[in-house]
């Protein structure tokens, strides 16, 4: 039996298993994909908001000559402490179910690329999940369609083309900045009366000043509420006249392509089947944050899933020092 189970691979997982093993404990990490796979995803040339100080975790330290490190510096990282702590990890391993065994600890079922279905006992399991396999869903219709995606990965397959972003966050700025460099013609739809007040000092300049000349189009207090093959139907607020009401007007717009830059949530179900306590909604799941053990003895969360409905509630730098918390809790109990 397993003295722990880490399912997740990603940073905060990764450091949660080495905390672990500095408190004696050889854990085991399970992975869906590869280490740090959420990182895989951002967008290719981009530039954390943190400083690379923030990001270290296992006491190994993060060196680049930027202020800020970038996407590949931080693969490259994350892949150099997993093998100078030699850490136990199954890649490519989706688990599937974790259940409490009577006699104690947990039967932790999952499944390889083969196919085959593996159970694994652990006397303790830690949840660090992530949540960047679910974004936030808009709900309307022709959000499924082909040309829509809730992941922007490089500006080169828009070039020449006419993309609506959905949001406001450094997501939707980021991508719509490099779009434009390509020559898109994008046009940025958020509900609020300005995009986020979180987006990166050094970015935000920019993007005011390529919307202030018509380089980037900005609808705000916009949504969009269909989405067409090659259009967008957007409802925007209206000022009305001096003390009247707010009126809501609709507009369509020719879009090529549409990028849902809307979020993304962790997965409650998954807990939930734990026996976790896990609303959907914005209440976090049940945990101590001081030990960030569940109502469900025996499991732990780390990272971002331990969070309610925003999931920027937590990052990397904050999220790193939750395996602290978890292995000197199981080292007072061993």
């Amino acid at each position: 039996m397993e003295d722990v189970v880490i399912i997740g691979a990603g940073p905060c997982g990764l450091s949660a298993a080495a905390e672990l093993q500095d408190r004696g404990f050889n854990p085991l990490v399970i992975e869906k994909e590869n280490i740090v796979h959420s990182i895989t995803c951002y967008p290719t040339n981009m530039q954390f908001f943190s400083t690379a100080e923030l990001l270290e975790i296992a006491g190994i330290p993060f060196v680049t000559p930027n202020e800020k490190p970038s996407r590949l510096e931080a693969l490259h990282y994350y892949r150099i402490v997993s093998e100078r702590r030699q850490m136990r990890i199954r890649r490519y391993e989706r688990v599937t179910a974790v259940e409490k065994l009577e006699e104690g600890g947990f039967r932790v079922t999952s499944t390889n690329r083969a196919g085959e279905t593996l159970h694994t006992l652990a006397k303790a399991v830690v949840v660090a999940t992530g949540y960047f396999d679910h974004p936030n869903r808009i709900g309307i219709p022709g959000e499924d369609l082909p040309h829509v995606s809730h992941f922007f990965r490089e500006a080169h397959p828009y070039a020449g083309m006419r993309v609506a972003i959905i949001g406001g966050s450094n997501s939707a700025v980021d991508a719509a900045l490099e779009l434009e460099r390509v020559g898109a013609k994008v046009t940025v739809v958020y509900r609020g009366e300005s995009v986020s007040a979180n987006i990166k000092p050094w970015v935000r300049p920019v993007f005011d000043s390529k919307t202030a000349k018509g380089k980037i189009e900005l609808l705000l207090q916009s949504r969009v509420v269909e989405i067409g093959p090659d259009w967008v139907r957007i409802e925007r607020t209206q000022t009305g006249e001096a003390g009247g009401e707010p009126k809501m007007a609709e507009t369509t717009l020719p879009a090529d392509f549409v990028l849902a830059l809307t979020g993304f949530r962790p997965d409650r179900a998954f807990l939930r089947s734990m026996g976790v306590e896990a609303p959907d909604g914005i209440i976090p799941p049940t945990h101590d944050p001081e030990t960030m053990e569940t109502n469900v003895p025996g499991i732990y969360l780390a990272g971002v899933v331990s969070t309610g409905r925003d999931a920027n509630e937590i990052f990397i730098e904050s999220g790193r020092f939750h395996g602290r918390k978890i292995a000197a809790h199981l080292a007072s109990k061993r």
